[in-house]
């Protein structure tokens, strides 16, 4: 085989995989998209999604900055030397991160220390089998830690809120799939998909639930209980008002495909994998002697471009929108509440994971008083006279700071956090107390947000890797929506309780 085709072959998978959605994804965001009450939160998210679907296209930049751990799964001709693909995948993994389409995602568990290439111990993750076809699959899948973070895994017998007991019948795999969806919430990017894994053992099952991601959104299960059961969870799941962002709304979910295996007596489990609107999954058929790409899979049916289809959010006929500015008063912050429109000019910090731990027992390298601080990882580069440039700079999964967040305010007179899917009580009552407030930008429209960037200022703690760095960025027209206030009021606590009750009324048994 020729390896360096093969290589070229495998880095313009990750490259496509990472920038372009698959058609079937697209139409089925277009579907939701169109399906959406317009001038309402949810309809504003699906129209900065499409935008940004657009623009990651165009631009051949990552979708999400969030680029995820490559999976790649690959079925080889008898023969074929599979240790020669694996080393052509590190060197084209290398090479996508070097040219950002990948941002550095593998960090040491140990130590914490990330590698800058996307190369470490079991990553990237690269599983064999043969088959006895004359080419070789490879399938690749990209899926972000916000929606990785919510896939779940169900012991039956098991008592679910909302729906009682999940029995180890058809009727508890039901409910299990029902309550995987409501506890996602709007911290997995909705509207997502699924991916289900009935049976196996604990992981085999999570295994099988990644493998149904891989289906196309418009297949039909070839097994009809679970045809049924596929259109049922798919119709269920968009009357729970979690909405896009889980900004309330019609779409919580875009597909549900389902698989079953054998288990043994003692273990049922039901695991389910997660996955955001930003379906980053693709698939090519390559020759085995030359190692080009024959075949792209998911490409059949329109594609939906967005650039003609796509509104601004200027074009919604939502209320006015307020503008903020670095620093900013506890005044201004407690005329704000939830449902407010602000769009943000001037400076603002990048803090994760890694920023907050350090923040609790340590002096901040700026003054943060009455600053912004945004929940992101972005993807970096360098330009041609060495300054850093943001290739993709979405919102990260704000919950995981809930430990840190309320007390790193208070200690620094920070006014406002960003990032999505919302956070906890704790931090909500610091908000009260403190005068603080809470914006969701929209989960993975990292394009769209990185266009809203105009430079970076400066850089903090670079020890921690790209990702977590404290990064300095003046912004422009930066929009997000307050969804905790500083009157205790938060969205994600209202869209909660509400889609529980919803949920709730699907307790009684469906399938005899």
């Amino acid at each position: 085989m020729n390896l360096e085709v093969l290589e070229q072959s495998i880095y313009d998978l990750v490259t496509e995989t990472s920038t372009n959605l698959p058609k079937d994804v697209r139409r089925a965001i277009k579907k939701a998209k169109d399906a959406e009450n317009a001038g309402t939160r949810a309809a504003m998210s699906l129209d900065t999604i499409a935008n940004n679907i657009f623009m990651a296209d165009d631009q051949v930049s990552p979708i999400c900055q969030d680029t995820g751990l490559p999976t790649f799964k690959i079925k080889t001709p008898v023969g074929v030397n599979q240790l020669e693909i694996k080393e052509c995948i590190k060197n084209a993994i290398i090479r996508a991160t070097k040219d950002a389409k990948l941002r550095p995602n593998a960090v040491d568990s140990l130590t914490g220390k990330n590698s800058g290439d996307n190369l470490g111990e079991g990553v990237p993750v690269i599983k064999f089998e043969q088959w006895e076809k004359d080419y070789i699959e490879m399938k690749l899948i990209l899926k972000g830690g916000g929606c990785e973070n919510k896939n779940i895994q169900y012991s039956l017998p098991c008592e679910l809120e909302g729906l009682g007991r999940a029995g180890r019948d058809l009727e508890g795999i039901r409910k299990c799939i029902l309550h995987s969806v409501y506890q996602a919430q709007g911290q997995g990017c909705a509207a997502g998909f699924i991916g289900v894994g009935i049976g196996g053992d604990r992981s085999s099952g999570y295994d099988l639930a990644k493998e149904q991601l891989f289906r196309h959104v418009d297949d039909v299960n070839p097994n009809p209980e679970l045809a049924k059961l596929e259109d049922y969870i798919l119709e269920k799941a968009n009357t729970l008002g979690i909405g896009t962002m889980g900004f309330g709304g019609e779409a919580t979910l875009l597909g549900c495909k389902i698989g079953v295996m054998h288990r043994i007596p003692a273990s049922f489990f039901v695991s389910v994998a997660y996955n955001c609107w930003a379906y980053r999954r693709m698939a090519i058929d390559l020759d085995a002697n030359s190692g080009e790409i024959k075949n792209w899979h998911y490409q059949d049916g329109e594609k939906i471009a967005f650039d003609e289809t796509a509104a601004t959010q200027d074009d919604q006929p939502s209320k006015e929108v307020i503008e903020l500015r670095a620093p900013i008063t506890e005044e201004q912050i407690r005329s704000l509440k939830v449902g407010d429109v602000v769009k943000i000019t001037g400076r603002m910090y990048t803090g994760r994971d890694a920023i907050h731990h350090h923040l609790i027992s340590h002096d901040a390298p700026v003054d943060l008083n009455g600053q912004i601080i945004y929940h992101c990882g972005p993807v970096m580069a360098k330009d041609e006279d060495d300054r850093w440039v943001v290739k993709a700079a979405g919102p990260t999964t704000s919950i995981r700071e809930e430990p840190y967040q309320g007390d790193i305010m208070k200690k620094f007179g920070i006014r406002a956090v960003m990032g999505k899917g919302g956070m906890g009580p704790k931090t909500l009552q610091a908000l009260k107390e403190h005068g603080g407030v809470y914006l969701n930008a929209i989960g993975g429209a990292a394009q769209y947000y990185a266009d809203c960037i105009k430079s970076v200022d400066g850089v903090d703690l670079m020890e921690f890797g790209i990702p977590e760095a404290m990064w300095h960025l003046s912004v422009e027209d930066f929009t997000a929506v307050v969804t905790m206030d500083s009157h205790g009021n938060s969205l994600h606590a209202d869209v909660q309780k509400s889609s529980l009750e919803k949920l709730a009324a699907h307790a009684e048994p469906v399938f005899k």
